[in-house]
């Protein structure tokens, strides 16, 4: 429950972003907090060893959200799904703290290995990224990219092959 908060707090920030604050009732009703919440509840049973029962959000979000995110994938609070239709990862990625994905995003297993995601990453629409890739601390993936190679910290990934845009000074 805590990180399901953290979730919403997280997407509170982002909804607010440049105008007056937003209300939590106005996140919980928002599209993806249902998509987060099926997340965190079968990340809860497969922690608890019940991955089998872990199935059922897994399958019910998929259904209603269209967002498939396996029962093994870790992310850290502050995870915010803003809108989850298309969403795929694969369960073995993990991810850390405020880690934001728009539609249609794509995290993958590429000949056995898996993207991580550092902290504070956020992902634009169409993004895949794919394989043993690592996507730095305060990362930006750019909508449609596609990240075959490491995102240093602070950079924006952008295009197909995606290439690495430095932060602004």
């Amino acid at each position: 429950m805590k990180l399901l908060l953290s979730d919403l707090r997280a997407k509170q920030v982002l909804y607010g972003e440049g105008g007056p604050p937003v209300s939590l009732i106005k996140v919980v009703l928002a599209d993806g907090t249902l998509a987060n919440a099926l997340y965190r509840l079968q990340a809860w049973l497969a922690r608890l060893g019940l991955a089998p029962l872990a199935l059922i959000p897994h399958v019910v979000n998929k259904w209603l959200n269209g967002c498939v995110i396996g029962v093994k994938a870790q992310f850290g609070p502050g995870f915010v799904l803003i809108h989850p239709v298309g969403v795929v990862i694969n369960s073995s990625v993990r991810g850390g703290r405020n880690v934001w994905l728009e539609s249609s995003v794509v995290i993958g297993e590429n000949r056995g290995g898996f993207p991580r995601l550092g902290d504070d990453i956020f992902v634009g629409s169409g993004a895949k990224i794919i394989g043993a890739v690592t996507v730095g601390d305060r990362a930006r993936v750019g909508a449609n990219a596609v990240v075959l190679h490491d995102v240093p910290a602070g950079h924006t990934a952008l295009g197909i092959p995606a290439r690495m845009r430095a932060p602004r000074a």
